[in-house]
């Protein structure tokens, strides 16, 4: 109905009026200029201002990044929740920012570099550094530009960088604090080592890649007194080189006289015990014995900490085989697995091979398969900053949607391993310690000393390696707000209200982020962390350039032909079968849906979803109901004439359409407003659309043609003045959601002031700065109006239903007879006539003996019969005989089915014992309802034969 109404308009004012239809192109990039060059997302620095704050820092993309799904949906949900506080008269700050993503940056320089025949080698450290600067500056903003796109209210004025001054010296002031308390330290550990990149990777930059198409390989170790081998199964042949011991279950009778014996290398000079390990060994794997290589293996590291085992790293840094590898040095690591095992072929020791599926542990950035490597790193001593931790959330001080991930969230913190900051790389945050060449002392400092703390010497050099990036991202809420310094905003801002994130980095760095809140600052960093799910394609796999299913958010927003998409693929490395699937399921492309359309779309599926399972047909949807809302209102303003919008709906209206939409209305805003307090943005946005869909639009714009066509005055006035309201209402509610075409429409709303709420009602320029609609000020619960006027639809519905399977012309006009056994059933029908009739194109003709109607075969010659709200109808001289026989066969024949399987339930003697005593009576309810629809199909049916 929606899409006609301007067709059914009057003429209005022409500085009121929209265009024909809605371009989202023309409209989205004037109203974000415009409201940022306005300052509409500053948030207030006065001292002045009294206002609740609200904060939520975004959580910062990486420079190297430009827009994708995830950011897109990441930044719907934050910006929902800013605007959303904004109406409500917060003092509302979203910190912008951008993480300077060491490792990725670097391979993206380094990258640039390959192409020129060059390696940061060449360029030394201080002269790589500044062409990353240089990229940076002008690449490195683009993601931000991009989110712009997106409609997101970010205060651009606090932007920050993860590697700008004032966060360098909050990075080193942490570092230095926490190494003063003895929380910072440097140790030996088995780390995760990128051969490629040549330095450290945290667990979050391994990639695990699954069912590996592998070897398990078997050798023997002689036993050095003679009296038999031991024979191990190993993925890995070439670290043997490495092996320290030979363990085997302790409960294991195979080997128990091995016990305490030694078993010789056939390498290298050395003699390995065996020991029995009850951790480390499964009896039924392989052949029950393991190799233990402490240097290169977590598992066996654990094991050489146990037993006081060797570490023997037999690797360089770019994964070459070191001098510890005796006649295999500077071998490859992957060749010298080749040459191992020919060598213990040559030496009689190897026995056999078998497939085995495996996993394989593969850097984020280079591809690299990881190299666990013995290294001494800077490490964080993590237990103590873990426990406060812990206890702010089970205090309740912070919580965790959805409440699922909390378990997740204790159990890694209640295991934590110290955590590794330091990384090879040139590109980041430098360590603030110093090396002291005359003694060796290590200097940390926030500024640089000029002498060693030890012993005085000028001989110092600064620490290489740089700090890993969730250390500076761990400081982010507060960091930003400027700490160390005691500033305005950190007094007024911190602590903040929400994290929105993805549940993949919940320990990485939201737990980190509480970590070190807690410990800064004595408050925890935000109230509630909102984890939401990964975007996925339509068929729930993850989105990769490979498979061609990778869907850019800018060609959602302004369109894309399959021909660019296509060419776009191809050149980020889709795969053939990529190709094929893109052409397939986007064969037209993308039209411009616009940044309002994707962004209901992504509202719509629960944020605390795993998978997001995005498709371009919902995308569609949300495009049409765009479409849906700018008919409507320009039906509104066409109608509108002289009326101006009140601060208040009619305080009393009196014709039953304005009465039940502002009921309705106020219970939609009202579950708005608890789907975004609660985090349950698609409840919101659901409540929005089927209000605006399906009753707006579907009911009362149509109920509104005869009350605006009046010729009673004040039924016209209390009808625009219904409308425009509650049009205002919509689009204020929905502001939140969709800011484009909502700002589009209300700034044609003619007003005299805004309506009132706790902002200065004197700024009328943008609707950003309207309240936020509440049931109570905006709706007028009636349950009175509701129920009349779910009368008078079911009726309507019913009188169109009958209408549409009998093919009767719009233009015939129909008599329906009608009888209600309930009174207010009967008064909604009598008092509201005039306006069934205009909806049903007919006359309704009241019967005051209610058997014509329930034998209205008798009574009127090929009626047509309904059941609707209490009120039995009949519409006659509209049946065609043979095609109602087929219609009410097929009740009758659905009747039969759902009464066979209520009178089965019924027979069940487990159910009447079991069942709660209300389900059964409800049960055997169903049961005569059915009953008595069965016999007034047959006979009906009876009556047509």
């Amino acid at each position: 109905m929606g899409d006609e109404h301007q067709t059914q308009a009057t003429s209005g004012s022409s500085e009121s009026a929209l265009a024909k239809t809605y371009d989202p192109r023309q409209s989205e990039s004037r109203w974000y200029a415009f409201w940022e060059s306005e300052g509409f997302f500053k948030a207030s620095s006065e001292a002045s201002d009294t206002r609740e704050t609200y904060t939520l820092a975004i959580p910062p993309p990486n420079i190297t990044g430009s827009l994708h799904m995830g950011h897109a949906c990441r930044t719907t949900f934050e910006d929902v929740l800013t605007r959303y506080q904004r109406m409500n008269d917060k003092n509302a700050l979203w910190i912008p920012g951008t993480d300077h993503a060491g490792i990725a940056t670097q391979v993206v320089v380094e990258r640039q570099l390959k192409k020129e025949n060059l390696t940061r080698h060449d360029l030394g450290r201080e002269a790589f550094v500044k062409r990353v600067w240089a990229w940076r500056e002008e690449s490195g903003g683009r993601i931000l530009q991009q989110l712009r796109k997106m409609g997101a209210s970010c205060d651009w004025s606090r932007e920050r960088f993860t590697l700008e001054p004032a966060l360098c010296r909050a990075v080193n002031e942490a570092f230095v604090r926490l190494h003063r308390e003895g929380l910072i330290y440097r140790g030996t550990r088995l780390v995760n080592w990128d051969v490629s990149s040549q330095t450290v990777l945290s667990d979050l930059e391994v990639e695990t890649e699954e069912n590996v198409q592998g070897e398990l390989f078997d050798f023997a170790y002689p036993v050095t007194d003679g009296s038999g081998e031991v024979v191990v199964s190993t993925t890995r042949p070439e670290t043997m080189l490495g092996d320290t011991a030979v363990a085997v279950h302790p409960d294991d009778e195979r080997y128990q006289h091995l016990h305490g014996k030694t078993v010789s290398h056939p390498f290298v000079e050395r003699t390995i015990p065996v020991i029995a390990d009850a951790e480390l060994v499964d009896p039924e794997f392989g052949t029950g014995v393991v190799k233990v290589t402490p240097a290169h293996d977590p598992n066996d590291f654990a094991t050489g900490k146990r037993h006081n085992l060797e570490e023997i790293s037999i690797f360089n840094l770019n994964g070459t085989v070191n001098e510890q590898g005796g006649t295999f040095a500077g071998l490859d690591r992957f060749e010298a697995r080749k040459r191992v095992k020919e060598a213990l072929e040559e030496r009689g020791l190897a026995r056999g091979s078998k497939k085995h599926t495996m996993t394989l542990p593969r850097s984020q950035r280079s591809g690299t398969i990881v190299e666990p490597m013995i290294s001494t790193q800077w490490f964080v001593k993590m237990e103590p900053l873990a426990k406060p931790a812990i206890a702010a959330v089970e205090e309740g001080r912070i919580q965790i949607l959805p409440e699922d991930w909390t378990k997740t969230y204790f159990h890694w913190l209640r295991n934590i391993q110290d955590w590794c900051i330091s990384r090879q790389l040139w590109w980041g945050h430098s360590i603030p310690a110093w090396h002291c060449g005359a003694c060796a002392h290590i200097t940390v400092s926030i500024e640089e000393p000029s002498v060693c703390a030890s012993c005085q010497s000028t001989d110092l050099r600064q620490d290489e390696d740089v700090l890993d990036t969730w250390f500076s991202s761990a400081l982010w809420p507060f960091s930003t707000l400027g700490w160390p310094d005691d500033t305005p905003d950190l007094k007024r801002f911190y602590p903040t209200q929400d994290m929105e994130t993805g549940y993949d980095i919940l320990f990485f760095w939201v737990a980190r982020m509480i970590m070190m809140g807690l410990h800064f600052m004595g408050e925890v960093p935000f109230s509630r962390v909102l984890l939401a799910g990964l975007v996925t394609d339509e068929r729930g796999e993850k989105m990769s350039k490979v498979k061609g299913n990778v869907i850019d958010p800018l060609d959602v927003i302004g369109g894309a032909s399959l021909e660019s998409l296509v060419q776009k693929a191809e050149r980020a490395g889709a795969k053939p079968g990529g190709i094929k699937y893109l052409k397939k399921t986007y064969p037209d492309g993308f039209l411009p849906y616009g940044a309002d359309a994707l962004r209901m779309t992504l509202l719509s599926y629960s944020p605390q979803a795993r998978r997001i399972a995005l498709s371009i047909k919902r995308i569609e949807g949300y495009r049409n109901f765009a479409n849906k809302l700018w008919n409507a209102s320009r039906y509104a303003l066409m109608n509108l004439h002289d009326t101006q919008l009140n601060a208040r709906p009619p305080s009393a209206p009196k014709q039953l359409p304005n009465r039940w939409v502002l009921s309705r209305l106020g219970a939609a805003v009202d579950a708005a407003r608890s789907g975004i307090d609660g985090y349950r943005l698609d409840d919101a946005s659901s409540a929005l659309y089927h209000f605006v869909w399906d009753e707006f639009c579907d009911w009362y714009l149509e109920l509104s043609k005869p009350l605006l066509a009046s010729d009673r005055p004040d039924v016209v006035e209390e009808t625009r003045q219904t409308l425009v309201h509650t049009l205002d209402a919509i689009l204020r509610a929905l502001h939140p959601m969709m800011p484009f075409i909502t700002e589009e429409i209300w700034q044609r709303i003619p007003r005299g002031r805004i309506p009132q709420g706790p902002q200065d009602a004197t700024d009328k320029r943008t609707i950003m700065l309207a309240p936020y609609p509440t049931g109570d000020a905006d709706g007028r619960t009636d349950p009175e109006a509701e129920q009349s006027l779910h009368t008078l639809r079911d009726v309507v519905v019913a009188v169109r239903t009958i209408r549409a399977e009998h093919d009767i012309p719009r233009a015939k006009s129909l008599q329906v007879h009608w009888h209600a056994d309930n009174p207010a059933a009967s008064q909604t029908l009598g008092e509201e006539r005039s306006l069934v009739e205009s909806l049903i194109g007919g006359t309704l003709i009241a019967e005051d003996a209610p058997e014509k109607l329930r034998d209205a075969a008798e009574h009127f010659t090929n009626a047509a019969v309904f059941f609707a709200a209490g009120i039995r109808g009949a519409v006659p001289d509209v049946i065609d005989p043979d095609k109602e026989r087929d219609r009410l066969e097929r009740e009758l024949k659905k009747s039969v089915k759902e009464l066979t399987a209520i009178e089965k339930k019924l027979a069940n003697a487990n159910f009447l014992e079991r069942a709660p005593a209300e389900v059964v009576e409800q049960t055997r309810q169903n049961q005569a309802r059915l009953q008595s629809t069965k016999d007034q199909l047959e006979r009906a049916l009876k009556r047509l034969s």
